[in-house]
């Protein structure tokens, strides 16, 4: 489903991705980092979302062995998303001003993008679907479940921390040691493991 070319490519981004994340959380948990500290389990979740919504799907929408109409809709929210990405760091480090409900905002707008796409391409879908299609469509879902987990991660961070996302002091992330975080870093610790495997079975699965 996927050329050798986009395989080896993931392959590599997939190992930049993991040494920048260890990168990142070093430099995170040092005293005083902007932010706050990081938990290992949210760590792990923002490296599947970067790589996932950031580089895959962008990749794989660029492939020419994925059906078209998979790979427009996966084009269209690689865009939106890095749209969001750009957005969001400037939001972050210049204005002091990010908050949990526009990112919730976006994935849901980035969720009715999916499924209008999908419903867009519905003749592709209605018929006999061939492996390539049934990946495609696997792929897609795998994007959505992943939209709907940031939703509900979002709004129980903003809960946690009683919505101080903002100004100097700002907290962006969930650590390990504060008793406020522990039922949000549990629950991410949970839902790693699926989202993981999925990916990974998708990956694979594309040779």
């Amino acid at each position: 489903m996927l050329s050798p070319h986009t395989r080896v490519l993931l392959a590599v981004l997939a190992f930049v991705c993991a040494v920048a994340a260890l990168l990142f959380r070093r430099a995170q948990n040092q005293r005083g980092a902007r932010g706050g500290r990081i938990s290992g389990p949210k760590l792990a979740w923002l490296f599947y979302a970067v790589f996932l919504w950031f580089l895959v799907c962008p990749l794989v929408a660029l492939d020419a062995a994925v059906p078209k109409e998979a790979r427009a809709v996966l084009g269209a929210f690689a865009a939106f998303m890095w749209l969001r990405g750009a957005a969001e760091l400037y939001l972050l480090y210049v204005t002091k001003s990010w908050r949990p409900p526009y990112g919730v905002a976006h994935d849901v707008a980035c969720i009715v993008l999916v499924l209008g796409g999908l419903f867009w391409g519905r003749s592709r879908w209605m018929g006999t679907p061939g492996t390539a299609d049934l990946w495609a469509l696997a792929f897609v879902g795998l994007v959505l479940v992943s939209l709907f987990v940031e939703v509900a991660y979002a709004a129980l961070f903003f809960h946690a921390v009683e919505g101080r996302t903002t100004g100097e002091e700002g907290i962006w992330f969930a650590d390990e040691e504060q008793a406020r975080f522990r039922r949000i870093n549990r629950l991410t610790l949970a839902l790693n493991v699926p989202l993981y495997a999925g990916l990974a079975a998708l990956l694979v699965m594309a040779r």
